[in-house]
């Protein structure tokens, strides 16, 4: 089993930063593919960005390119996302997951297995 605790939404201003963190504890972390997800009242899951174990590869939505960056401490066993230039539009929860399946792509819910309970981020206009 893999735990996963998200820490640091919160209220920001249009234009600022946040940086989201992930512990997890359980499985060896290290040997996972991590993702973060976001949801909005109202709408669908949707993926936000990823970091691969082999090769440190990050992956990200086309709506956060350049704005979000994403990365792991495996001594640590925390991910974490920095959220640069923040729009109103990234009010969400903010969710992180371990990818278990290697049948889908790294954007999609399918392949993550083990999810935290979300943090809030709300961007004020």
């Amino acid at each position: 089993q893999v735990q996963l605790v998200e820490s640091g939404g919160g209220l920001v201003q249009a234009g600022g930063s946040l940086r989201l963190s992930c512990a997890a504890s359980g499985r060896a972390f290290n040997m996972y593919a991590m993702g973060w997800f976001r949801q909005a009242p109202g709408k669908e899951r949707e993926f936000v960005a990823a970091h691969t174990w082999i090769g440190g590869s990050t992956y990200f939505a086309d709506s956060v390119k350049g704005r979000f960056t994403i990365s792991r401490d495996n001594a640590k066993n925390t991910v974490y996302l920095q959220m640069n230039s923040l729009k109103p539009e990234d009010t969400a929860v903010y969710y992180c997951a371990v990818r278990v399946s290697g049948s889908y792509g790294y954007d999609d819910r399918m392949a993550y297995g083990y999810w935290g309970q979300g943090t809030q981020v709300t961007v004020s206009s």
